[in-house]
């Protein structure tokens, strides 16, 4: 590439905050190095030595684009950082990794393993280049833990948001998962809701599917049915500068969704009396959505009639979701947005969401 073009580049890209990059996912060996002596022995005993997440599948072209995958940008931060960074100016990433900490049954072991991946980011990750945030992986297995594992890292101004995956064991608006959110709320947290699953239940309402293909396009439902938990149990009216975020979802599915959510709340509104509002309103204050991968029709036009749908400039959040392949090189927008509502993408969204993302 010509300095010339980097220059572009860069002043087109300069300031962003990429939401969702993507450390690659550590080997269980590689944690046992942050863990106590009784779990570095479980997890010996055990033979826990690699746990891969079909969530990505690791040889699948959409995983890593095959020159990262060749150069180890997704496994070094100075590497993602030339990738993304470096090359486009950005401010800030948040780094979200996957490893797959909600698969474990053991809800004491996912809190060991999910103490040992934060600190294995914020040491190998976050040390490293000062415009790197990060997410704290919680083990939701155990609403206590991940309490915990919050009040830990609170004082660590690096980390941003909470993570959890959009599929487990229970929608999460139950009030078991509250003290989760009260104790986010507390600390200035930022909800993370990635695409994943613990794959201890099926990703569809009508049981396993055959094929990864059919997997990555029900993520949209999970997605469907957390929102319409979160509001209708009460979630937002219970702590209302709560911020939830979206990440892989898509984006083209929620106008119709909130559509339908809110026309039948008018029907059974009786039934959620703290739902005092069209949830369609709530939404639009509390959930936020990355842009990649991004599903929305192609060309301008219809851009612009999606973004109306959507009736918020403010809902959308830039990601790369570096290295998957959905990360779309130096086309990471969707063409047609006006210059001001890209602006408010890029940066001023994020750090109207992330409130710990100003402090530091």
């Amino acid at each position: 590439m010509s300095q010339d073009s980097s220059q572009d580049l860069r002043k087109d890209w300069a300031g962003a905050i990429d939401c969702d990059l993507h450390p690659r996912m550590p080997t269980a060996r590689a944690l046992r190095a942050y863990m106590d002596e009784h779990w570095r022995h479980i997890a010996e005993v055990r033979g826990i030595n690699a746990w891969e997440s079909i969530a990505y599948p690791p040889n699948a072209p959409l995983t890593v684009r095959p020159d990262w995958r060749a150069g180890g940008a997704d496994a070094d931060p100075v590497k993602a950082a030339q990738a993304t960074l470096d090359r486009f100016g950005f401010a800030h990433a948040i780094c979200n990794c996957l490893f797959p900490v909600q698969a474990f049954r053991d809800e004491n072991l996912a809190a060991a393993f999910a103490r040992a991946l934060n600190d294995w980011l914020a040491e190998e990750w976050l040390a490293r280049d000062a415009r790197l945030r990060g997410s704290v992986v919680l083990p939701m297995q155990s609403p206590e833990r991940a309490v915990e594992e919050i009040e830990r890292r609170a004082g660590d101004r690096r980390f941003v948001q909470v993570l959890m995956l959009v599929f487990g064991e229970r929608p999460l608006g139950k009030s078991a998962y509250w003290p989760v959110y009260a104790a986010a709320e507390r600390h200035g947290f930022t909800v993370g809701i990635h695409a994943g699953s613990s794959y201890h239940l099926p990703v569809t309402g009508s049981g396993w599917p055959t094929y990864y293909l059919e997997d990555y396009a029900a993520q949209a439902l999970g997605f469907q049915t957390q929102v319409g938990s979160l509001v209708s149990e009460g979630v937002f009216a219970k702590f209302p500068q709560l911020k939830v975020v979206l990440m892989e979802s898509g984006v083209a599915w929620l106008p119709p969704y909130l559509w339908r959510l809110s026309k039948f709340w008018r029907g059974v509104r009786i039934e959620v009396p703290w739902v005092d509002r069209p949830p369609d309103e709530i939404v639009r204050q509390h959930v936020r959505l990355t842009t990649q991968p991004f599903d929305g029709p192609p060309g301008a036009a219809h851009i612009g009639r999606l973004m109306d749908q959507l009736q918020s400039d403010e809902m959308l959040l830039f990601a790369t979701d570096f290295p998957h392949w959905q990360y779309d090189g130096d086309d990471m927008l969707p063409s047609g947005l006006a210059p001001d509502v890209r602006r408010k993408i890029l940066a001023d969204n994020a750090l109207a969401t992330y409130p710990r993302l100003s402090e530091t």
